[in-house]
């Protein structure tokens, strides 16, 4: 598919840049590697990418078949509130996870890795572009009052533990993080883009195949060092166990069924024609495709622990070890295989929210015994941060009637706003007003 690229007017393209600098400094090493690993790509250009032929009639919903829309004005007031919220969220996702991968990037212990991860962190930052450039690109005002120059402003001052969605409001405890976050959480935004592909709104329509393209490289740089991963974990002293990589999925499966959204809701978005798929079935599909990730991942530690056995008689082994839930020769499903939580486990939003639901989906009746039980399965650093605090605080609150469902949700962390403490809150308004301020001027390394 053809493809237009366009730059932001130079006021929020700097503050982008701006952004970058305080938030993201190893994105200049990108251009420095990208021969090396990346040599038979082009050179990653910081612009919003716009698909050409994309469909000029709605293609889901109550106005299926009837033109898209060219300017929110065009939309049911309805749905361009409902499409503001969604590209703020978007936006704040992108930069979210740059802030979170920033943290871990240098603790790889292969250069290749490191490198594939810096380039999803630059990906993001151009995803994260692109959304403001559907922001300023057009008149927003019969959705909001805000000023453009005042969401692209708030966007760029949230920190992690201030963004619109759980998921990015965490910590990374090592570059295990790094990688199993591109493997479930980075899945989620492919099903997200995706459904968002037959949008009513023209403009983030064409935005979408763009960003799914690059999104593919993204899961990419989660699954491949895990199949390294797994079939190092075969031999003595692994680098990565197969017990980190449980913990990692523990922590990190809920929240992408989290990002779905309720899984009763989502239908509003199909009749206003901006997603082709209501949440649970999306999520039940994104479940599905998880379930053969890690089928794929247990057959091939399977193959390295048993080089002596063909490729059939290692699947045949992994067929009864899963059927069984047993053991062969040494090998536990239990202890050494990978396996998806419930997807009750360790909820804090949706249907499932704080239902006390076990790993293997049992349900727990005493309060102390369920959080012992999820504290059990997570990473130890994980344990130890606030975040985890904050979740069995709550859950002992609406364990015991002292706190409605409905507000232990509302009181997450992720509604959490951290208002001017980024260098960035401001840098809108300050590129425009500095007029040759210093770091005000192109130069990146990367930019068109």
């Amino acid at each position: 598919m053809s493809e237009d690229t366009r730059p932001l007017p130079r006021a929020y393209h700097e503050a982008v840049v701006h952004w970058q600098r305080h938030e993201f400094p190893d994105y200049g090493r990108l251009a420095q590697d990208w021969e090396r690993f990346f040599p038979k790509d082009e050179p990653f250009c910081l612009c919003a990418r716009i698909a050409q032929n994309v469909s000029d009639t709605i293609e889901v919903g109550d106005r299926k078949g009837r033109p898209k829309a060219l300017q929110p004005k065009d939309l049911d007031p309805e749905a361009a509130h409902q499409l503001l919220s969604i590209i703020r969220a978007q936006a704040s996702t992108e930069f979210g996870s740059i802030q979170q991968h920033q943290g871990t990037l240098a603790r790889a212990n292969d250069p290749q890795d490191q490198a594939w991860v810096l380039r999803v962190m630059a990906e993001e930052l151009r995803h994260g572009y692109q959304m403001i450039h559907l922001l300023t690109s057009a008149d927003w005002s019969p959705a909001t009052d805000t000023k453009p120059a005042d969401m692209v402003e708030e966007i760029l001052s949230m920190k992690t533990g201030s963004h619109v969605l759980a998921a990015f409001n965490l910590e990374y405890d090592s570059f295990v993080d790094n990688v199993v976050f591109c493997a479930f959480i980075d899945r989620v935004g492919k099903y997200q883009l995706t459904m968002q592909k037959v949008n009513a709104y023209k403009p983030m329509a064409a935005s979408m195949p763009p960003m799914l393209r690059e999104e593919a490289f993204h899961l990419a740089t989660g699954v491949i060092p895990m199949r390294r991963w797994v079939e190092q974990a075969a031999a003595p002293n692994p680098m990565v166990t197969m017990d980190a990589l449980q913990r990692a999925i523990c922590k990190w499966f809920g929240r992408g069924l989290e990002m779905f959204g309720d899984e009763r809701g989502g239908e509003t978005n199909v009749r206003l024609g901006l997603k082709d798929k209501p949440n649970r079935q999306s999520q039940d599909e994104y479940i599905a495709e998880c379930e053969q990730m890690l089928d794929d991942l247990n057959i091939r530690h399977l193959r390295a622990r048993y080089p002596g056995k063909d490729r059939d008689e290692g699947d045949a082994i992994y067929a009864r070890l899963k059927a069984g839930r047993g053991r062969y020769d040494g090998v536990s499903w239990e202890e050494d295989m990978l396996k998806l939580p419930d997807r009750g486990f360790f909820r804090r939003r949706g249907e499932l929210a704080f239902g006390m639901i076990g790993f293997g989906g049992q349900r727990f009746g005493e309060m102390e015994q369920y959080i012992e039980h999820v504290l059990a399965r997570l990473p130890a650093a994980y344990r130890a941060s606030v975040d985890v605090k904050h979740w069995a605080d709550l859950q002992r609150k609406v364990a015991r009637g002292e706190l409605a469902l409905k507000d232990a949700i509302r009181s997450m962390p992720r509604l959490a706003r951290v208002g001017g403490a980024c260098p960035c809150a401001n840098s809108v308004r300050w590129v425009m007003e500095v007029e040759g301020a210093p770091g005000s001027a192109t130069g990146s390394g990367l930019d068109p």
